[in-house]
């Protein structure tokens, strides 16, 4: 969903690193690309092991974390280009949507909103219901079996490189659309099955299914 659907990710470094400076704690955009993709709770766990503050818990961080980037989802939140197009496409195709997500369910619900995609989806799952965050598979093993479906027969859309791991530890095609200049792209590259530079590139050809499930060539970075 972040940075996929909607272009939130410069709206999580901003909330990151407006409220880790409250405590104490600055961060750089190369900082907060090395946790893009994780849950909040883990992306404030993991700056407390590293750059420890002293007076507000890390759950009180994570909080005003999330509620800053709801706020900017509100208010300035846009679709990723391409992003309805693919959905639209996909529904054309018969495929059933899931939406598979490391943000919380109160930002889930703000952007679905704000981009009118709210009733598109059979299945929505928030990894902060599961035991454990991209990029372990867990938010993609859930959305696969709310579906009905074995993750070898689904295909994630991603954008992050603890997205694609996660995909890919799942068992599924995974086609990823990187952020430009992120680093981490040949790590990308290197798990996917198809890289794009945008939604706008998807086609039915990027879909196509085999009898024996996606096609996963192993050269990866196609597209």
């Amino acid at each position: 969903m972040d940075g996929l659907l909607i272009d939130s990710e410069p709206f999580w470094r901003e909330a990151e690193q407006a409220v880790f400076a409250e405590v104490g704690v600055r961060l750089t955009d190369a900082d907060c690309v090395q946790t893009m993709g994780l849950r909040v709770d883990e992306v404030v766990a993991y700056w407390a092991a590293r750059r420890s503050w002293q007076g507000v818990p890390p759950e009180r961080v994570a909080e005003r974390i999330v509620q800053r980037v709801i706020e900017f989802v509100r208010s300035r939140g846009k679709e990723m280009a391409g992003a309805g197009r693919a959905l639209s496409l996909c529904e054309g195709l018969g495929l059933r949507l899931g939406l598979a997500s490391s943000s919380s369910p109160e930002i889930i619900d703000a952007v679905l909103d704000r981009l009118g995609f709210a009733g598109r989806f059979e299945v929505v799952r928030s990894a902060a219901h599961e035991a454990r965050g991209k990029p372990h598979p867990d938010v993609y093993l859930s959305a696969c079996a709310g579906l009905g479906i074995p993750p070898p027969d689904g295909v994630a859309f991603e954008d992050s490189p603890n997205g694609v791991r996660a995909a890919r530890a799942a068992g599924m095609h995974c086609i990823a659309v990187p952020e430009h200049n992120l680093p981490g792209a040949d790590l990308i590259a290197s798990l996917a099955n198809v890289v794009l530079p945008s939604l706008e590139a998807l086609d039915g050809s990027h879909l196509r299914a085999t009898p024996g499930g996606w096609r996963d060539d192993t050269a990866g970075g196609r597209g």
